[in-house]
């Protein structure tokens, strides 16, 4: 079983910065072992896919098209925690922020939701123009 829970979210105006955290409470197995993502999602729209990190054995990193080069995803096994940074944050960017965590996935489904088995609770980010 494993809890998420984010933090970091807020209001920012457009091109400023956020730094949204996870930090994971795992039993039985350690958090270097989940593969873990962010989702964002918005009213009446579906969830989509913003950035995923794999296993720390690769820590390979995979990003949705709409951030690719302004987003970065990190992890801190010490710390239980994932990191997303978020850079020249655009009004398209508002979104509740969700952190996702699977023991086992493929590079197809990296992007489902559905692939993911644990879910944090969210945190508002909202980019003013």
């Amino acid at each position: 079983q494993v809890q998420l829970v984010e933090s970091g979210g807020g209001l920012v105006p457009a091109g400023g910065s956020l730094r949204l955290s996870c930090t994971a409470s795992a039993s039985g197995r350690a958090f270097s072992s989940y593969v873990m993502g962010w989702f964002r999602q918005t009213p009446g729209k579906e969830r989509e896919f913003v950035s995923g990190i794999t296993w720390s054995t690769f820590n390979t990193q995979y990003y949705g098209d709409s951030v690719k080069g302004r987003f970065t995803i990190s992890r801190d096994n010490a710390k239980n925690t994932v990191y997303l940074q978020m850079n020249s944050l655009k009004p398209e960017d508002t979104a509740v922020y969700y952190c996702a965590a699977t023991r086992s996935i493929t590079r197809a489904t990296m992007t489902s939701p559905s692939s993911y088995e644990y879910w944090g609770q969210g945190t508002q980010v909202t980019v003013s123009s």
